[in-house]
């Protein structure tokens, strides 16, 4: 049996390799039934004794169109004329179908040597098997001047990231010459992020270039021994990171204890600080709740309907899953977090339901029971720490959990569907509940805040900026936040003055506290002309940080 090119077998394993097959054995057979009808007509109509083989030439250059006026002169029939235009009309046609099923799909369907596309690479980060949105981390990488190699196993996944532009390849990361092609000798460290295989694929780096730098990310906190014991350097759990925080956001929300704020210089801190639905703010303008005058802090930033304002519009409605980014001393913050969200004791027992039990929901779990909360699991597999064995999509297990008493719910399940219908459904049982959610797709947080979540942390996210942190030593706010915080230094902006400089304008990020030279904090006064020496700490989101990072090409300094 003949087999096609590879090129026509990957086009369709069925349906398309049939037509084609069908298409092609239909096109023997007319150009056979051409030349025997044209060797026939020429004896009947002109009296021409023609060998078939001059026939079939014939034929096939009227058919392709590149000649066939050595037979002209031996026509005179009317007939044969009419049957020779349709010879060359339908050879036009088939010229086209030829085309456009199988010369466009031969060339567009064959095997593209992705090494080919990529730059002359040095001073560079191999990624192996990144599984937490590609594009995310890549983006990062590219807005922070890192250059880069990924590695991917699925031909399919590596070919669309390279069409998008990205530095991708196709390989196994358990293969040396995997590596070589993606020059590790010139780079600066390895990121692998290969699930199960991690441990192979750090085996194998090390084989190749003992000294390189590896981080290894995993789901699972425990394998970080694991990791370390056979050469990884760094060893990242973002899953675990992000349980603590919506557990920290949760357990802040009833405490009157500022448990999750960072110190940007002096006394003066910064938090995020989410607004309960029971506050004297919902549903009131920012500039009529006169924060600054009652409190002494200052609102930097809001997240209204899951947008990032930067400051926020002193017209700017207040509503329920608004999350103010404000600042000033631990004093006036206390006084701001008791009308946002009146405190409410741990000694009444407050209810936390925990919705997913793997390694967000494990480390939600352990920072709640630290704080004396109660703590209900939800979780479709039944293990000893599951409460209620259940789909958290379900409106009988939400209720045997007690959502409609709880005061928090931590939506942790790695599906992005589930996540947003417990959501709801949470939202429909106890309208007064503080709804926090994980979701694994960036593109989802904006859908979990329209559906009434509360806080909402992406994986991606997450994963990227701790990856960055270690590449660049970069620190954030937390890891796991909704803002980006970072200190970086002012020598672009040397003799010129903060309102000058028009950092928000060209970025979206705003500056919110300054140290001179010798580390002390000075006010943030828009007419001080800055000498190049200080540090400034800015606020933004993803993208707004990135774009101040490369348009004025600074590093920032990590947190101390």
């Amino acid at each position: 049996m003949v087999s096609l090119p590879e090129p026509l077998r990957r086009l369709d394993p069925s349906r398309r390799i049939r037509h084609v097959i069908y298409y092609l054995t239909g096109l023997v057979a007319l150009v056979l039934l051409y030349t025997l009808a044209y060797n026939y007509a020429l004896a009947r109509l002109e009296g021409v004794d023609q060998s078939i083989f001059a026939s079939f030439e014939f034929v096939i250059q009227t058919m392709t169109t590149t000649g066939y006026g050595q037979d002209s002169d031996l026509w005179s029939h009317p007939l044969m004329f009419l049957f020779v235009a349709a010879i060359q009309l339908s050879g036009i046609a088939i010229g086209f179908f030829t085309l456009r099923l199988i010369i466009i799909p031969l060339f567009t369907g064959a095997e593209v040597n992705l090494d080919d596309r990529l730059s002359r690479k040095n001073d560079h980060v191999v990624i192996c098997e990144y599984r937490r949105d590609s594009a995310v981390l890549l983006d990062e990488l590219r807005e922070l001047g890192i250059d880069y190699v990924l590695i991917s196993s699925s031909r399919e996944n590596a070919e669309e990231l390279s069409n998008r532009g990205y530095a991708a390849i196709h390989g196994s990361p358990q293969e040396t010459e995997t590596f070589e092609r993606a020059s590790i000798d010139t780079a600066r460290a390895v990121i692998t992020d290969a699930g199960d295989a991690n441990v192979n694929t750090i085996l194998t780096v090390k084989s190749v270039r003992p000294e390189v730098e590896v981080i290894a990310l995993t789901d699972d906190s425990e394998m970080a021994d694991v990791l370390r014991a056979v050469g990884a350097d760094t060893v990242l759990s973002p899953h675990g990171v992000l349980g603590h925080r919506l557990a920290e956001k949760a357990v802040a929300t009833f405490s009157a204890d500022l448990r999750d704020t960072i110190e940007i210089g002096g006394d003066t801190r910064l938090m995020e600080l989410p607004v309960s639905d029971t506050s004297e703010l919902v549903g009131r303008k920012i500039r009529e709740a006169r924060v600054r005058e009652r409190t002494g802090a200052t609102i930097v930033g809001a997240w209204i309907d899951g947008e990032l304002q930067l400051p926020p519009s002193p017209d700017a409605v207040v509503k329920q899953n608004t999350v103010l980014l404000v600042s000033g001393e631990e004093r006036a913050l206390e006084q701001l977090s008791e009308f946002i969200r009146p405190p409410r004791s741990f000694t009444e027992h407050e209810r936390f339901v925990l919705v997913g039990l793997g390694e967000v929901g494990h480390a939600a779990r352990s920072v709640i029971q630290e704080a004396g909360g109660e703590v209900v699991t939800v979780d479709v597999a039944d293990r000893p720490e599951v409460d209620v064995v259940g789909d958290g999509g379900s409106r009988a297990v939400l209720r045997e959990a007690g959502v409609e008493e709880a005061g928090a719910i931590i939506v942790g399940v790695p599906d992005d569907s589930a996540a947003l219908l417990t959501t709801v459904l949470a939202q429909s049982l106890n309208p007064d509940i503080e709804v926090l959610v994980r979701v694994s797709d960036a593109d989802t947080t904006q859908k979990a805040f329209t559906a009434g979540a509360d806080y909402v942390l992406s994986v991606p996210r997450v994963s990227a900026r701790m990856v960055a942190k270690e590449l660049r030593g970069e620190d954030v706010l937390a890891p796991a936040s909704q803002i980006r915080l970072v200190r970086v230094p002012t020598s672009p902006f040397a003799g010129s003055t903060l309102a000058g400089s028009n950092i928000y304008e060209q970025t979206g990020c705003r500056v919110i506290a300054i140290e001179d030279a010798a580390g002390q904090t000075v006010p943030v006064d828009p007419g001080r002309e800055f000498t190049g020496d200080e540090r400034m700490t800015i606020v933004g989101s993803d993208e707004a940080v990135q774009r101040f990072l490369k348009r004025f090409d600074v590093s920032p300094t990590e947190f101390r």
